[in-house]
């Protein structure tokens, strides 16, 4: 079990707990209560009572960022979690559920019913008191407590729901990711932006649309897009235009955005392709013959792809290959199932 916390000022604050470890349940459940008490703050969120069972198998790891009135927890659950029951606890937030993996099921309004947010789905909804709700084991979700100020007023009574892969969720889990890398460091500047950020974000989702001129969105938009791409390097259709497209904005916008932060979106491309080829050159099992690479990360042929990686690296592939110590590796050489293809 692991607990850590930093950055706490009141406006801000982390804390790490891993309690997956054998035998560490009922105190790892202690200690994700004690670190949120002290860390985020009843003022946030009150965590409810677990069911016995729960204490008596509790193995979640989970992430946690504080931005003002905002927390941000991103949660791998190991085990089913449940509350003892329907808490009842008085509370006034706007609560998100973005669900990667397994289902959380929620406790209704009266009269109003369970809720389940299944894989690949969110919900989104104004909460006035504590409900009960259930995980099942091998969770991966994201749940976010935001102030109700300029949010409750859009949902009203409603509980929003959609894909996981929305524009708006894209761009809220590309911000939330870089809040947990970067809230401990910043100032009280960083903090207003990033908090302004995040709820300009969460009415987005609400709206199912976002102001793609907003200027507080850009490092959002950019890091969705870099993600996007990431994923998608061996894709012959990976662009620009295409990037835009899932994303739901321009291809001038995600220019423009791109161009905030000092960086172009085929340069960045590129340059990721790049690093995956001169990650592949050197695998300790037989790799791709250079042509074969340059096919895989959708260069134009051999020759394009030797020019374009010595001149970012200084060195051909076959080259670069040698000086690593995998010049027993002919440039020809190829996976099995592949054919034998020309070097440069």
């Amino acid at each position: 079990m692991h607990s850590s916390g930093a950055g706490v000022d009141g406006a801000r604050g982390v804390l790490a707990v891993d309690s997956i470890a054998p035998g560490a349940a009922p105190r790892g459940l202690d200690a994700f209560r004690r670190g949120w008490e002290t860390q985020i703050g009843d003022d946030v969120f009150q965590l409810p009572a677990f069911s016995e069972d729960t204490i008596g198998d509790f193995r979640v790891k989970g992430n946690v960022a504080k931005v003002h009135g905002a927390a941000i927890a991103d949660l791998h659950a190991a085990s089913a979690t449940r509350t003892a029951d329907a808490p009842g606890g008085d509370q006034d937030l706007v609560a998100m559920y973005v669900v990667q993996r397994g289902a959380w099921t929620l406790g209704g309004p009266p009269g109003r019913g369970e809720q389940t947010v299944p894989a690949g789905q969110f919900l989104v909804r104004h909460v006035g008191r504590l409900t009960a709700f259930e995980t099942t084991a091998h969770l991966t979700a994201k749940f976010l407590v935001l102030p109700p100020g300029e949010l409750k007023p859009l949902l009203g009574n409603r509980v929003i729901t959609g894909p996981a892969d929305s524009a708006e969720i894209r761009l809220l889990t590309a911000l939330t990711d870089m809040i947990h890398t970067t809230v401990a460091d910043l100032g009280p500047a960083g903090v207003e932006a990033t908090h302004g950020a995040l709820i300009e974000l969460a009415k987005a989702v609400a709206k199912g649309r976002f102001d793609d001129v907003e200027p507080r969105l850009a490092p959002a938009l950019t890091q969705a897009a870099k993600d996007l791409a990431d994923r998608r390097l061996a894709d012959p259709e990976l662009s620009p235009a295409m990037l835009a497209r899932e994303l739901n904005v321009s291809v001038r916008t995600l220019h423009r955005a791109f161009a905030a932060v000092g960086e172009q979106v085929a340069t960045y491309i590129r340059h990721r392709r790049l690093q995956e080829a001169r990650l592949a050159l050197t695998a300790p099992s037989g790799r791709l013959s250079i042509s074969e690479l340059a096919a895989h990360w959708q260069f134009a042929d051999s020759s394009h792809f030797t020019r374009t990686f010595k001149k970012h690296y200084g060195q051909t592939p076959t080259e670069y290959a040698r000086s690593t110590g995998a010049a027993s590796l002919s440039p020809n050489r190829h996976l099995p199932g592949h054919g034998p293809a020309e070097s440069a």
